[in-house]
């Protein structure tokens, strides 16, 4: 009896094991985002959406991982790769607050341009000059780049800020002279100024910005995840795959 109980225990041991690591079964990671349209953004049923979600499914596909998504605002976002509830984020590098907890890959996956819109009769505005004591429409819940938040809360220049939920509202507020001035990316700006039926509206670009992936440094083996995500990138743009972002 002793030989028997002895290798059913072994058996009672070893079966959860195995099962967590049965061959060709992609590593789940989750990725953590937040709305922005129309790159990534949750639909009605809270699914994820956006070419950048399908660039995102591509890469890990390639790397042999999975990807699990998990929208959150980004106060809460910046946070959960602090603490390690989120794996990674593609998103954009060069924030002071993640800099500690994270790591960043070298491959860039889209190139995001922050504006400054203004209305077809007022002339280009020299930044930052042209903004002292004038009013800029600018939306919640952005964290925009440490040089432009500083520019717009600097005492000297005086800017008055006006917030707003969507990038259709801040147009039609621009539209309706209610400030001189949008800040803002324009990936959703031009999906709003189509739905809106609006022309293009002259700006000067403030910052391009890169989007690549951003890793917790909670996640054990970061380093070689950040690597594998940039090497399959690699190959990927190597073989001559469509990688781009819809302007």
């Amino acid at each position: 009896m002793k030989p028997l109980l002895c290798i059913l225990f072994a058996i009672f041991l070893s079966g959860p094991c195995f099962a967590a690591s049965a061959p060709g079964t992609p590593r789940t990671l989750t990725v953590g985002y937040y709305d922005f349209p129309p790159a990534i953004y949750s639909d009605a049923q809270g699914r994820p959406q956006g070419p950048l979600v399908n660039l995102v499914h591509r890469v890990f596909t390639q790397s042999g991982y999975r990807a699990r998504f998990r929208a959150l605002p980004s106060a809460r976002l910046y946070a959960a790769l602090k603490d390690g509830s989120i794996d990674l984020w593609p998103g954009a590098p060069g924030k002071p607050e993640l800099a500690a907890d994270t790591l960043v890959g070298q491959e860039t996956l889209a190139q995001i341009s922050l504006n400054l819109y203004h209305r077809p009769d007022t002339p280009p505005p020299q930044v930052p000059k042209s903004l002292a004591k004038r009013g800029v429409i600018v939306i919640n819940g952005y964290n925009y780049w440490p040089a432009v938040n500083q520019m717009l809360h600097d005492p000297q220049l005086d800017i008055r800020l006006h917030r707003t939920s969507s990038h259709a509202s801040a147009l039609e507020m621009l539209r309706h002279r209610r400030a001189d001035y949008l800040l803002d990316y324009q990936i959703p700006v031009n999906q709003a100024l189509q739905r809106l039926g609006m022309q293009a509206l002259p700006h000067v670009e403030i910052h391009k910005m890169p989007i690549r992936f951003i890793v917790s440094r909670r996640l054990t083996d970061s380093q070689a995840v950040i690597d594998a995500l940039d090497r399959a990138y690699a190959e990927m743009a190597a073989a001559g795959e469509d990688l781009s972002l819809p302007e």
